[in-house]
């Protein structure tokens, strides 16, 4: 039985931790929404066959700034994860934080991340700079062509620029080699989705042809396939004026909860 088979109805309350014996056979309760983030965790939750259940955080709605939701992500972000049966203890196990997570259900697992030194840290090494570079350059890119409500030349320059030198190191990564550490594994998982919106990015990837190969290859993987599908159930429509304020930081109100 597949991960997706154990996702949540989209009318599922998004802010209630399981409770009941039924509830409890989804092993991995997640806080998810619809971004480059959010996607890191489905992909892998479905790669690793991992029991999980969707607990939808509508950030449009600011339902980040919730105090129940707070609990479990401080720094009012999805994705975040509760583990009903942590291989350490009896009491739920909460995360946030992508790349902790994806570590995490790495080494819960014993995939996507290599036991030897050598190789686990080939892939975080990986990881660690789609984190620290990868994810906030792309994502001031979507900002300032997409989002922004004034057009600023020069932070569209900047974040276009720094977008295009990322791809160029992951292109001259792949010119010898399938997956970013050699083999896939979480690194992969957490660059993929944002790589996703190139064509918004300002990116042509027939620019990057080593990356344009990887990328046409992750697409074709089931787990990331059936991601993708979830995502589509949980967000129908765009975001509208409200969920812009509330999203990028000018909802004061919402944050003060």
């Amino acid at each position: 039985m597949c991960a997706a088979d154990f996702v949540a109805p989209i009318a599922a309350p998004a802010l209630r931790l399981a409770s009941t014996r039924e509830e409890r056979r989804a092993v991995i309760d997640l806080y998810y929404w619809t971004t480059p983030n959010g996607h890191k965790i489905t992909i892998a939750l479905e790669e690793l066959g991992v029991p999980y259940r969707i607990r939808p955080v509508n950030i449009g709605k600011g339902e980040q700034f919730e105090p129940a939701f707070l609990r479990i992500s401080p720094n009012n972000r999805i994705p975040a994860i509760v583990d009903d049966a942590p291989a350490v203890g009896k009491e739920p196990l909460s995360i946030f934080e992508s790349g902790a997570i994806l570590t995490y259900l790495a080494e819960k697992t014993g995939r996507l991340l290599p036991t030897d030194a050598r190789g686990k840290f080939e892939v975080l090494q990986w990881l660690f700079w789609q984190v620290g570079g990868l994810g906030p350059m792309t994502g001031q890119n979507h900002h300032f062509m997409q989002y922004a409500p004034e057009k600023i030349p020069y932070a569209i320059d900047r974040y276009v620029k720094e977008t295009a030198r990322l791809y160029r190191v992951m292109d001259t990564r792949l010119a010898d080699r399938p997956y970013l550490a050699g083999d896939y594994s979480i690194a992969d998982i957490a660059c993929y989705p944002w790589v996703v919106p190139h064509e918004k990015q300002g990116m042509n990837l027939d620019d990057f042809p080593n990356l344009k190969k990887w990328f046409a290859t992750i697409a074709k993987r089931p787990s990331v396939e059936r991601a993708y599908a979830v995502a589509k159930q949980i967000q129908t429509r765009p975001l509208d004026g409200e969920a812009r304020r509330i999203l990028f930081g000018h909802g004061s109100d919402a944050q003060k909860r």
